[in-house]
């Protein structure tokens, strides 16, 4: 069994991670260029990284490579804004293509120049694709969350609590804050091809609580709810938020992993949903890796005859003659890409970002 675990290796902020004109060598030149694809375009409010990726790349998520981002480019870019006019060099003689950014600044005075704010750049993906899924699960050791506070009664006999109820809770330290995060155990993380190797043990998120009243027995405001709240649920501090500027991207290394859980308990999944992967930072993963899902196709019944001899089976009465079965291999399906929000040791979540066919338990993830 593996033995080290951690809390998240980050946490991902709804925040934009956006286009630089970055430095540094590209690490290939089979850029594929979308069909149709402009030479410039002109940065227009609510306009996405991945939006804008799809204008001019086939995969989107090679927007690095045509951008030429280093590593610590892509972990801290800079902003794009309404405004901007991102201009498309074909390059020539085998040369791959490149984007770049035009940007005129606009002066005020012989001193002052206007520059706009952070919060009107552009985002990286639609705020409206994460929000929704946004969990905060954690991933722990065996001993999961020891220092916890519990929910150790309601307000009245009600068995389930939701957003507005008072709970009372036993044990929140004053210094903490008013804030905190309400979980609950979750499942077993199991290595996908080795079930007996335990990847860590899931802490669910169950939403967020506000303290009224600090005592040995603290008084406590349900203040959102993903799902009910009952007795017995502990709260932690709600961590300090740390901001990611995220950015599509594939891995360094070579990823071979499974989708070995879906949101929800679901038996299959589509675009939109969570899925938990086998893989985490210990592999090469970390927040915005986009990886290929690949469904395994089962091997087929080869139908042509075959030219090898009859076999022969002697019973006490008869003799038999027959051909064994014959099977032909299928390559692997491509079924739509994940993108990593949430990383940990050995687990990652990721939000399928697109499917052309339902995504199960098993299914491969691979860079793509």
């Amino acid at each position: 069994m593996r033995q080290k675990f951690s809390i998240a290796k980050g946490l991902l902020g709804v925040s934009a991670a956006l286009l630089v004109l970055g430095a540094g060598m590209a690490r290939g030149a089979d850029i594929a260029l979308a069909p149709g694809v402009p030479d410039r375009h002109v940065v227009q409010r609510g306009d996405t990284l991945w939006g804008i990726a799809q204008k001019f790349l086939r995969d989107p998520w090679r927007w690095p490579d045509i951008w030429r981002l280093n590593r610590e480019q892509i972990r801290n870019p800079h902003w794009i804004y309404p405004g901007d006019v991102i201009v498309l060099e074909r390059g020539t003689g085998g040369a791959p293509p490149q984007l770049h950014l035009e940007r005129e600044a606009v002066r005020l005075s012989p001193t002052i120049r206007s520059t706009p704010l952070d919060a009107q750049a552009i985002p990286s993906i639609p705020p409206g694709d994460i929000e929704p899924y946004l969990s905060r699960p954690l991933v722990t050791g065996p001993e999961g969350l020891p220092n916890a506070a519990p929910i150790v009664a309601g307000r009245d006999s009600r068995v389930v609590r939701g957003e507005g109820d008072l709970v009372y809770v036993a044990g929140i330290d004053p210094k903490a804050g008013g804030l905190w995060h309400i979980y609950r155990p979750g499942r077993t993380l199991v290595a996908y091809d080795d079930p007996s190797t335990v990847l860590g043990y899931e802490q669910r998120f169950l939403g967020t609580a506000k303290v009224e009243r600090f005592a040995g027995v603290s008084t406590v405001r349900i203040a959102s709810a993903r799902e009910e709240i009952i007795i017995g649920d502990v709260l932690i501090p709600a961590p300090r938020e740390q901001i990611i500027n995220y950015v599509p991207h594939a891995p360094d290394k070579a990823i071979n992993g499974h989708i070995i859980e879906l949101d929800r308990n679901s038996v299959e999944a589509g675009r939109g949903w969570l899925v938990t992967l086998d893989k985490g930072a210990a592999d090469g993963l970390d927040i915005g890796a986009v990886l290929a899902v690949n469904r395994v196709v089962p091997k087929i019944p080869d139908p042509r005859p075959s030219k090898e001899p009859d076999r022969i089976e002697r019973f006490r009465d008869q003799t038999v003659f027959y051909q064994p079965e014959r099977y032909l291999d299928i390559p692997d399906e491509r079924t739509g890409l994940v993108f990593v929000y949430r990383v940990f040791d050995y687990v990652s979540y990721a939000i399928l970002v697109n499917t052309t066919d339902p995504v199960n338990v098993g299914d491969l993830v691979r860079k793509p």
